[in-house]
């Protein structure tokens, strides 16, 4: 008896100084995106702020491929100890669960949601070269010239992959779709012109807009974005009942400890609020997330019936 409660003591113990001591070598911060993309910009936004509240360097570390795939699987198998931490997206965690059949994760059982970084519409633009300036008029074009024309995502499963593949299903036209791994190496395709359009995050989709070398027709969204109110949705612009949106989350491993999380937490609400990120956050067109991690648990329930739908009625497949 005496030794079990020695036991039990010893293991209060360590388990209180490794509390007291966490963290105390850095943190490495997993990116399931190529640089330049929404989810990559985030996390170089949070990642100082987080490094300055822990005494901690929190690197980031970009593992791009297979719509998040890759990066979120390297995530779901590393050591539940605090030190590694990982974005997720609509894509990862919630759209890849239908389209792949054979995940290399479980997307509700191997991770331990933190919170909501950001939540953001993707925007329907075009190279101006195609000669439209609303989407009625991009259905017209497109009818016209069946599968003769393409749209870039930031990969397969990817939210701007189930845009384009959603508009085709509610409007009957043929197109390609092209895989990047990433937006940053897919929108110099677009303004070059190699690929004709893209349903792209607002984050990235809207400065070229701006300088006038992309046209938005739409967004994704029910109601408009604050950062570009002159864009109408997908609803307003002729096809009512479309919506679909992009979620950006922070995740660690499943296992890691409930104090670690929780603190992760606290730190990342506090950078998302502070005065430099929330601007920053605010001019890419994002709303700021902070949810609770069961809350962020519970939405993943939620997307992935809803958001499988629309991958089964589109027949979307893994190029």
């Amino acid at each position: 008896m005496k030794r079990s409660i020695l036991a039990l003591l010893a293991f209060a113990c360590t388990s209180y100084a490794q509390a007291q001591t966490w963290p105390s070598k850095p943190i490495r911060y997993i990116v399931i995106f190529a640089p330049g993309g929404t989810t990559d910009i985030l996390a170089r936004l949070i990642a100082p702020k987080m490094s300055d509240a822990l005494g901690q360097p929190v690197v980031v570390e970009n593992r791009p491929g297979a719509a998040g795939a890759l990066g979120a699987e390297m995530l779901a198998k590393a050591t539940a100890d605090g030190y590694t931490i990982g974005s997720g997206t609509v894509s990862s965690h919630a759209i890849n669960v239908t389209l792949y059949p054979k995940l290399p994760y479980d997307a509700d059982r191997d991770f331990a949601p933190i919170t909501m970084l950001a939540t953001l519409p993707n925007m329907l633009i075009v190279h101006p070269s195609l000669g439209v300036n609303n989407v009625k008029e991009l259905i017209a074009f497109l009818k016209a010239n069946p599968n003769k024309h393409s749209f870039g995502s930031a990969g397969n499963g990817t939210s701007q992959h189930m845009s384009g593949e959603l508009f085709k299903t509610m409007t009957g036209v043929q197109m390609q779709h092209i895989p990047y791994k990433g937006s940053g190496p897919m929108i110099p395709d677009l303004l070059a012109g190699t690929i004709s359009m893209s349903f792209e995050n607002m984050t990235t989709a809207y400065p070229p807009v701006k300088n006038g070398r992309l046209k938005a027709l739409a967004v994704t969204t029910l109601k408009r974005s604050f950062v570009a109110p002159e864009v109408p949705t997908m609803a307003e612009a002729g096809l009512p009942g479309y919506e679909i949106s992009s979620w950006q989350a922070l995740f660690a491993p499943a296992g890691t400890r409930k104090d670690i999380v929780a603190r992760l937490y606290s730190e990342v609400v506090k950078a998302l609020k502070a005065p430099d990120v929330a601007k920053r956050i605010q001019e890419l067109g994002l709303d700021a997330g902070g949810m609770p991690p069961e809350e962020l648990a519970a939405l993943i329930r939620n997307d992935i019936p809803r958001l499988g739908k629309i991958v089964r009625d589109s027949g979307a497949k893994v190029d």
